[in-house]
């Protein structure tokens, strides 16, 4: 028996240009489903918008996203994120975590991810990590990147 968690994001009309930016940072396949294509008339306001979608790659990043009906990409996704003396002050109900085994790897998701964002850490060595970072990106999600700490095997 096995188990697989995926994240599943909430957009307000822009699910499948956020996927679109995943993908060009993560690689890997995207799939959507429109309301239109679960019947909705294509004429309908919103029948374009995503009701199921995924990018799943080879090395095993997969995100799900949705539009959340009747919202649109002006309304506020609501939170924010910040440091304040040295403590990570949030009111969202999540973050996304991204775990490399290596700080180039990482690097590499950090350079493209971090593109019309906001940074909260840099990326950069810290006490527990080879490298780690937070950003809110443009889409409002906030991410943690970081590269898993070699254990001692003595």
């Amino acid at each position: 028996m096995s188990i697989t968690t995926t994240t599943h994001l909430n957009f307000r009309g822009d699910a499948r240009t956020a996927l679109e930016f995943y993908r060009t940072v993560f690689g890997g396949q995207v799939s959507i489903a429109t309301y239109g294509d679960f019947g909705m008339p294509e004429d309908a306001p919103g029948s374009d918008k995503v009701v199921f979608g995924q990018l799943e790659s080879d090395d095993g990043f997969r995100v799900m996203a949705y539009d959340v009906p009747g919202a649109s990409a002006t309304s506020s996704p609501g939170g924010s994120t910040r440091r304040e003396n040295g403590v990570t002050l949030t009111d969202q109900p999540f973050f996304v975590s991204v775990r490399s085994t290596a700080l180039a790897e990482a690097q590499g998701y950090w350079d493209k991810l971090s593109v019309g964002a906001s940074v909260i850490e840099p990326l950069a060595a810290s006490a527990w990590s080879p490298g780690f970072g937070m950003l809110t990106d443009a889409f409002g999600v906030t991410w943690i990147l970081d590269v898993a700490a070699e254990v001692d095997a003595g």
